[in-house]
């Protein structure tokens, strides 16, 4: 396997990442080519309707199966980006078991002394705790993240003994599940990807929390709830402000994560009218907005 790099200005990233594939490479992937220096940017692809942005200068790295190509590869990209072919650098990639290579990216992890997330391939590493199962995949939530921490966190200091929680576009199903081990004696997630709706079965029967009802809209519920979760992009916690609030019961709890600390006081606008606000818990630039509705 050969592996090529080259660093390209904002402007012409997607071009050559596009380019690159065109020519026989099996992945092209991006990364921020002054990572880990004072140049370094941030980008989140907060917006979803906002055009995929890249860095001002962005590492465009590409696999290819062999050499063959490559020379042929560099002549054109000099010729349609001026590109210069000592600006390219080649790496010859060794054959690995790329399965176990991927696994060995995800240990267990602990979110707190209450609850451990455990992929498949790993044993539980604390048996008084509460495990969740659950591996990587195509829908959002394995735990890693902050956004998903700080809900795990929340939730597990809560008694939900007796009370009803909504997990508002579940992901793979992570926060609902959590509930149902705590004790929530009903839990719904929902979420808009049929992808994330059957990653949430799934792992729901890997974890024997097959009585979690998982649904594509909410508009198959009708009630509310005591719990509301929602841990999604903050755009979207403003546009479905009012549907969110509508889930919550009067004196019920809601959590709302997604937030970067800088966005904190704007989402806060949106459900202010509805819920007095607690004190909000971060992690590494994110916030988790805790609230109580009004009565």
């Amino acid at each position: 396997m050969i592996s090529i790099s080259l660093n390209v200005n904002q402007s012409l990233a997607q071009a050559v990442g596009d380019f690159l594939l065109e020519n026989g490479a099996l992945s092209v992937s991006f990364e921020d080519s002054d990572l880990n220096t004072e140049k370094e940017e941030a980008i989140f692809g907060e917006d979803p309707d906002e055009a995929e942005r890249f860095w001002n200068n962005t590492n465009v790295i590409s696999l290819f199966e062999s050499l063959q190509s490559i020379q042929s590869i560099s002549i054109k990209l000099f010729s349609i980006y001026q590109i210069p072919s000592e600006a390219i650098k080649i790496k010859n990639i060794e054959d690995k078991d790329w399965v176990k290579e991927t696994q060995s990216q995800f240990e267990p992890i602990k979110i707190n002394e209450k609850i451990w997330i455990i992929p498949s391939w790993h044993q539980v590493q604390n048996n008084n705790a509460l495990n969740i199962h659950l591996d990587p995949g195509l829908a959002f939530g394995t735990g890693s993240h902050p956004t998903t921490k700080l809900c795990l966190d929340w939730l597990s200091k809560l008694d939900l003994k007796n009370r009803s929680v909504l997990d508002y576009g579940c992901g793979s199903g992570i926060l609902a599940i959590a509930a149902n081990k705590l004790g929530a004696n009903k839990t719904v997630g929902i979420d808009i990807d049929s992808q994330a709706i059957l990653s949430s079965n799934q792992n729901a029967k890997k974890n024997n929390t097959t009585d979690i009802k998982f649904f594509t809209s909410d508009s198959l519920l009708s009630e509310s709830f005591d719990i509301v979760v929602a841990n999604i992009l903050s755009s979207a916690l403003k546009v479905l402000s009012p549907l969110i609030t509508a889930k919550c019961n009067s004196g019920g709890k809601i959590a709302l994560s997604g937030i970067l600390e800088s966005q904190e006081d704007e989402v806060k606008e949106f459900y202010h009218h509805s819920f007095f606000f607690d004190k909000s818990i971060y992690l590494d630039g994110w916030v988790c907005l805790i609230a109580t509705k009004k009565s």
